[in-house]
Protein backbone atom coordinates (compact mmCIF):
# COMPACT_ATOMS: atom_id res chain seq x y z
CA UNK A 1 0.00 0.00 0.00
CA UNK A 2 2.15 2.32 1.19
CA UNK A 3 4.57 1.60 -2.24
CA UNK A 4 1.09 2.44 -4.03
CA UNK A 5 1.30 5.98 -2.75
CA UNK A 6 4.33 7.16 -3.35
CA UNK A 7 4.76 6.08 -6.61
CA UNK A 8 1.16 8.42 -6.94
CA UNK A 9 2.96 10.85 -5.12
CA UNK A 10 6.10 10.62 -7.72
CA UNK A 11 3.44 11.17 -10.18
CA UNK A 12 1.83 13.97 -8.53
CA UNK A 13 5.26 15.79 -8.15
CA UNK A 14 4.96 16.68 -11.55
CA UNK A 15 2.80 19.20 -10.68
CA UNK A 16 5.47 20.94 -8.34
CA UNK A 17 7.87 20.78 -10.89
CA UNK A 18 5.37 22.42 -13.11
CA UNK A 19 4.68 25.30 -10.72
CA UNK A 20 8.05 26.08 -10.44
CA UNK A 21 8.57 26.02 -14.20
CA UNK A 22 5.37 29.00 -14.21
CA UNK A 23 7.35 30.47 -11.55
CA UNK A 24 10.03 30.71 -12.94
CA UNK A 25 9.14 31.84 -16.21
CA UNK A 26 6.46 34.78 -14.45
CA UNK A 27 9.98 36.04 -12.80
CA UNK A 28 11.64 36.08 -16.73
CA UNK A 29 14.04 33.09 -15.44
CA UNK A 30 13.27 30.73 -18.63
CA UNK A 31 16.89 28.84 -18.21
CA UNK A 32 15.21 27.62 -14.70
CA UNK A 33 11.90 26.88 -16.41
CA UNK A 34 12.77 24.41 -18.83
CA UNK A 35 14.78 23.00 -16.41
CA UNK A 36 12.10 22.58 -14.20
CA UNK A 37 10.42 21.20 -16.98
CA UNK A 38 12.92 19.15 -18.34
CA UNK A 39 12.92 17.46 -14.45
CA UNK A 40 9.30 17.10 -15.05
CA UNK A 41 9.56 14.77 -18.22
CA UNK A 42 12.09 12.28 -16.41
CA UNK A 43 9.52 12.06 -14.01
CA UNK A 44 6.89 11.49 -16.40
CA UNK A 45 9.10 9.00 -18.65
CA UNK A 46 9.82 6.75 -14.92
CA UNK A 47 6.58 7.07 -13.08
CA UNK A 48 4.85 4.02 -15.27
CA UNK A 49 7.87 2.05 -14.16
CA UNK A 50 7.24 2.73 -10.50
CA UNK A 51 3.35 2.70 -10.90
CA UNK A 52 3.56 -0.94 -12.41
CA UNK A 53 6.17 -2.05 -9.81
CA UNK A 54 4.41 -1.12 -7.35
CA UNK A 55 0.81 -2.72 -8.46
CA UNK A 56 -1.16 0.61 -8.16
CA UNK A 57 -4.40 -0.78 -9.96
CA UNK A 58 -4.31 -3.87 -7.91
CA UNK A 59 -3.88 -2.15 -4.46
CA UNK A 60 -5.49 0.99 -4.81
CA UNK A 61 -7.83 0.40 -7.39
CA UNK A 62 -10.33 3.05 -6.39
CA UNK A 63 -7.54 5.76 -6.96
CA UNK A 64 -7.08 6.88 -10.92
CA UNK A 65 -3.71 6.90 -11.51
CA UNK A 66 -4.35 7.68 -15.05
CA UNK A 67 -6.51 10.45 -14.70
CA UNK A 68 -3.79 12.28 -12.24
CA UNK A 69 -1.47 11.49 -14.87
CA UNK A 70 -3.32 13.35 -17.42
CA UNK A 71 -3.89 16.15 -15.28
CA UNK A 72 0.43 16.87 -14.35
CA UNK A 73 0.49 16.67 -17.79
CA UNK A 74 -1.27 19.16 -19.39
CA UNK A 75 -0.07 21.64 -16.43
CA UNK A 76 3.55 20.64 -17.46
CA UNK A 77 3.26 20.15 -21.31
CA UNK A 78 0.69 22.54 -22.08
CA UNK A 79 0.03 25.52 -19.70
CA UNK A 80 3.39 26.07 -18.16
CA UNK A 81 5.03 26.36 -22.07
CA UNK A 82 1.49 28.39 -22.55
CA UNK A 83 3.02 30.91 -20.10
CA UNK A 84 6.64 30.65 -21.42
CA UNK A 85 5.22 32.01 -24.73
CA UNK A 86 3.60 35.02 -22.70
CA UNK A 87 6.66 36.08 -20.80
CA UNK A 88 9.57 35.26 -23.16
CA UNK A 89 7.14 37.46 -25.69
CA UNK A 90 7.86 34.06 -28.90
CA UNK A 91 4.46 35.60 -30.35
CA UNK A 92 4.05 39.12 -32.33
CA UNK A 93 1.93 41.44 -29.48
CA UNK A 94 -1.69 41.21 -29.83
CA UNK A 95 -1.26 37.56 -31.12
CA UNK A 96 -0.82 35.82 -27.38
CA UNK A 97 -4.01 35.13 -26.54
CA UNK A 98 -5.06 34.13 -29.65
CA UNK A 99 -2.09 31.16 -29.98
CA UNK A 100 -2.19 30.61 -25.77
CA UNK A 101 -5.94 29.66 -26.63
CA UNK A 102 -4.96 27.57 -29.41
CA UNK A 103 -2.53 25.37 -27.87
CA UNK A 104 -4.70 25.45 -24.62
CA UNK A 105 -7.80 24.37 -26.16
CA UNK A 106 -6.82 21.73 -28.68
CA UNK A 107 -4.28 20.01 -25.84
CA UNK A 108 -7.98 19.72 -23.57
CA UNK A 109 -9.87 18.33 -26.65
CA UNK A 110 -6.68 15.99 -27.04
CA UNK A 111 -6.22 14.85 -23.95
CA UNK A 112 -10.00 13.99 -23.19
CA UNK A 113 -10.63 11.75 -26.70
CA UNK A 114 -11.21 8.09 -25.70
CA UNK A 115 -8.17 7.18 -28.04
CA UNK A 116 -5.98 9.71 -27.08
CA UNK A 117 -3.71 6.86 -26.06
CA UNK A 118 -4.32 3.97 -28.15
CA UNK A 119 -3.93 -0.10 -27.08
CA UNK A 120 -1.29 -0.52 -28.94
CA UNK A 121 0.67 2.25 -27.38
CA UNK A 122 0.73 5.48 -29.76
CA UNK A 123 -0.72 8.81 -29.58
CA UNK A 124 -3.57 10.13 -31.58
CA UNK A 125 -3.20 13.09 -32.97
CA UNK A 126 0.17 15.59 -31.78
CA UNK A 127 0.71 14.74 -28.17
CA UNK A 128 1.31 18.00 -26.87
CA UNK A 129 4.49 18.22 -26.54
CA UNK A 130 4.38 22.05 -26.04
CA UNK A 131 7.52 22.14 -24.26
CA UNK A 132 9.73 20.60 -26.49
CA UNK A 133 8.50 22.82 -29.14
CA UNK A 134 8.48 26.19 -26.67
CA UNK A 135 11.65 25.48 -25.91
CA UNK A 136 13.20 25.60 -29.96
CA UNK A 137 11.46 28.35 -30.72
CA UNK A 138 13.52 30.04 -27.67
CA UNK A 139 17.00 28.60 -28.51
CA UNK A 140 16.24 29.31 -32.62
CA UNK A 141 15.17 33.03 -32.37
CA UNK A 142 12.94 32.60 -35.08
CA UNK A 143 10.77 35.51 -36.14
CA UNK A 144 7.57 35.73 -33.60
CA UNK A 145 5.26 36.10 -36.82
CA UNK A 146 6.69 32.43 -37.81
CA UNK A 147 6.52 31.27 -34.18
CA UNK A 148 2.78 32.02 -34.11
CA UNK A 149 2.45 30.21 -37.13
CA UNK A 150 3.95 26.86 -35.93
CA UNK A 151 2.39 26.89 -32.68
CA UNK A 152 -0.74 28.07 -34.39
CA UNK A 153 -0.04 24.46 -36.91
CA UNK A 154 0.59 22.06 -34.36
CA UNK A 155 -2.46 22.77 -32.68
CA UNK A 156 -4.64 22.55 -35.50
CA UNK A 157 -2.53 18.65 -35.83
CA UNK A 158 -3.92 17.94 -32.67
CA UNK A 159 -6.92 17.27 -34.35
CA UNK A 160 -5.84 15.09 -37.05
CA UNK A 161 -6.10 11.34 -36.84
CA UNK A 162 -1.94 10.52 -37.43
CA UNK A 163 -0.46 8.32 -35.06
CA UNK A 164 2.33 9.33 -32.73
CA UNK A 165 4.96 7.41 -31.42
CA UNK A 166 4.29 6.50 -27.12
CA UNK A 167 8.69 6.26 -26.98
CA UNK A 168 8.65 4.33 -23.64
CA UNK A 169 5.62 1.90 -24.79
CA UNK A 170 5.75 1.77 -28.39
CA UNK A 171 7.31 -1.91 -29.11
CA UNK A 172 7.85 -0.77 -32.66
CA UNK A 173 11.91 0.48 -32.57
CA UNK A 174 11.37 0.34 -28.92
CA UNK A 175 14.86 0.05 -28.01
CA UNK A 176 15.97 2.39 -30.68
CA UNK A 177 13.71 4.98 -29.68
CA UNK A 178 14.65 5.02 -25.87
CA UNK A 179 18.69 4.77 -26.68
CA UNK A 180 18.23 7.83 -29.23
CA UNK A 181 15.44 9.47 -26.70
CA UNK A 182 18.49 9.23 -23.56
CA UNK A 183 20.78 11.06 -26.13
CA UNK A 184 18.74 13.48 -26.78
CA UNK A 185 17.86 14.21 -23.45
CA UNK A 186 21.30 15.16 -22.52
CA UNK A 187 21.71 17.27 -25.15
CA UNK A 188 18.43 18.90 -24.14
CA UNK A 189 19.91 19.41 -20.66
CA UNK A 190 23.13 21.00 -22.64
CA UNK A 191 21.18 23.16 -24.30
CA UNK A 192 19.48 24.70 -21.31
CA UNK A 193 23.10 24.92 -19.87
CA UNK A 194 24.01 26.84 -22.65
CA UNK A 195 21.24 29.16 -22.38
CA UNK A 196 21.12 32.11 -23.62
CA UNK A 197 23.60 31.73 -26.07
CA UNK A 198 23.01 27.62 -27.40
CA UNK A 199 25.79 26.65 -30.04
CA UNK A 200 24.80 25.91 -33.56
CA UNK A 201 25.98 22.25 -33.25
CA UNK A 202 24.14 21.29 -30.34
CA UNK A 203 20.76 23.03 -31.49
CA UNK A 204 21.30 21.15 -34.88
CA UNK A 205 22.74 17.92 -33.65
CA UNK A 206 19.99 17.79 -31.38
CA UNK A 207 16.97 18.13 -34.13
CA UNK A 208 18.01 14.68 -34.72
CA UNK A 209 15.75 12.76 -32.64
CA UNK A 210 12.28 14.81 -33.06
CA UNK A 211 12.77 14.19 -37.27
CA UNK A 212 13.16 10.71 -36.60
CA UNK A 213 10.19 10.67 -34.09
CA UNK A 214 8.11 12.63 -36.93
CA UNK A 215 9.54 10.37 -39.65
CA UNK A 216 8.96 7.13 -37.73
CA UNK A 217 5.44 7.96 -36.64
CA UNK A 218 4.33 9.06 -40.08
CA UNK A 219 5.35 5.79 -41.37
CA UNK A 220 4.14 3.72 -38.61
CA UNK A 221 0.83 5.66 -38.81
CA UNK A 222 0.61 5.09 -42.60
CA UNK A 223 1.37 1.39 -42.16
CA UNK A 224 -1.62 0.98 -39.41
Amino acid sequence: MIAAWLAHAYTASGAVLAFLAVQAAVDYRFRDAFFWLTMQVLVDATDGILARCARVATVTPWFNGGKLDDIVDYLAYVFAPAVIVWRALLVPDGWTLPVVAAMLLASAYGFNRDDAKTGDHFFTGFPSYWNIVVLYLYVAHLPAAVNAAILVALAALVFLPVAYLYPSRTQVLKRVTVSLGVLWGLLVLLMIWQLPAVSSAVLVGSLAFPVYYLVVSIALSLRR
